[in-house]
């Protein structure tokens, strides 16, 4: 992992700017389509499919699909990426594949809305000579390799934010409120085990449901338990991610409590809240790491070469298949640590984060 890591060039950001740049002149036409490509690849040839899950979550349009196609270039300079989005539609998704296969893509990077549904898919691409790498889910069916995060472990550390943010009401007799993630995504599953292995014995789940992923449905469900077990006996909230915390958030703002709330994926916003109070932690993926590992793997496949010293482990999917996999690590971050994680690693600058309405927070936080 450590070589591979020292191969993520600080050419990357460059060349993924200018890839979205030139990829702007084409929004009109790409609003047009369900494919979403993004660029002018040919049937068959040296082409690899990118299929995104949904773009409600700002990481998959804004880092994980430039990421992509950036290292595919810089590694295969005659090589293109044809890339879809199911804008959380699986139904839309498996139309998705099925054209990537009538367009003779020899490989696919399939991000998967419902790994259980796109089973069929995957194996319909396979049987037509398509290599299928998985990312970020395990999609069901016979892929080549997968590559993600240790899943499991990121609930742990979810987890555990949310009692060291409770501190000493992080006790047996303390009810707190779990809005998970979509039960379709093989992840949400992970991290809610992975929560409930710290947090069980620890606090009182007295109300937990799924947000879908949505900060509407988030925001329904913790009104809900508002109702049902009382404001102020709420003394954490669980969310699975960020996008569903700022729904939390407001519902909470709402009912005028404000009890630690963790999230997940650092985004701007969730970092935004964190330093406000209003959040207490989120998790932080590195996404360049999983974006060029998925990147690297795809054009070894599509050049025939061994992709085995990258996925160094294995994983076993829903469907019982034991997949080659390179899965990456995750920090927790808090006030504490911003500095040190997403501005440092310049997935965010400061004059991003600190806007006029957080330069007070961020200044306290010495951030400015």
């Amino acid at each position: 992992m450590n070589a591979m890591t020292r191969r993520i060039a600080v050419g990357t950001v460059a060349v993924s700017i200018a890839l979205t740049m030139a990829a702007c002149g084409k929004a009109g036409d790409d609003k047009k389509s369900d494919s979403s490509s993004s660029s002018s690849s040919s049937a068959g040839g040296k082409t690899i499919g990118l299929l995104l899950p949904e773009n409600a979550t700002t990481r998959y349009e804004k880092f994980d699909k430039p990421l992509i196609e950036a290292k595919v270039k810089e590694l295969c300079s005659d090589c293109t990426v044809d890339y879809a989005n199911a804008a959380g539609d699986p139904q839309k998704q498996a139309q998705q594949v099925s054209s990537m296969i009538a367009k003779g893509v020899k490989v696919l990077i399939l991000d998967a809305q419902d790994s259980v549904g796109i089973k069929s898919s995957v194996q319909a691409a396979v049987d037509k000579g398509i290599k299928v790498v998985a990312y970020d889910r395990l999609a069901q069916g016979p892929v080549s390799a997968y590559v993600s995060y240790d899943n499991e472990k990121i609930g742990e550390l979810q987890g555990q934010s949310l009692l060291d943010a409770m501190g000493a009401d992080a006790k047996p007799s303390s009810k707190i409120v779990m809005i998970d993630g979509d039960p379709a995504d093989p992840n949400a599953a992970d991290f809610k085990k992975g929560a409930h292995k710290i947090l069980d014995g620890k606090v009182n789940i007295a109300y937990e449901q799924s947000g879908l992923w949505k900060d509407t449905v988030a925001n329904q469900k913790v009104t809900a338990a508002i109702t049902s077990l009382g404001a102020k006996n709420i003394k954490g909230v669980y969310s699975a991610n960020d996008g569903m915390a700022g729904g939390i958030a407001t519902a909470l703002k709402g009912a005028g409590i404000n009890p630690p709330l963790t999230g997940q994926d650092a985004e701007l916003p969730g970092i935004q809240r964190i330093l406000a109070g209003t959040q207490a932690a989120t998790i932080y993926k590195a996404y360049a790491p999983e974006a060029e590992a998925t990147a690297e793997i795809a054009v070894d496949l599509l050049t025939g070469k061994d992709f085995k010293s990258i996925a160094e482990t294995t994983a076993t999917s829903g469907s019982g298949q034991t997949v080659p996999a390179h899965l990456i690590g995750a920090t927790a971050v808090t006030k504490a640590n911003i500095k040190d994680t997403v501005i440092k690693d310049k997935l965010y600058s400061v004059d991003q984060i600190c806007t006029a309405e957080f330069a007070a927070a961020c200044k306290a936080a010495g951030i400015q």
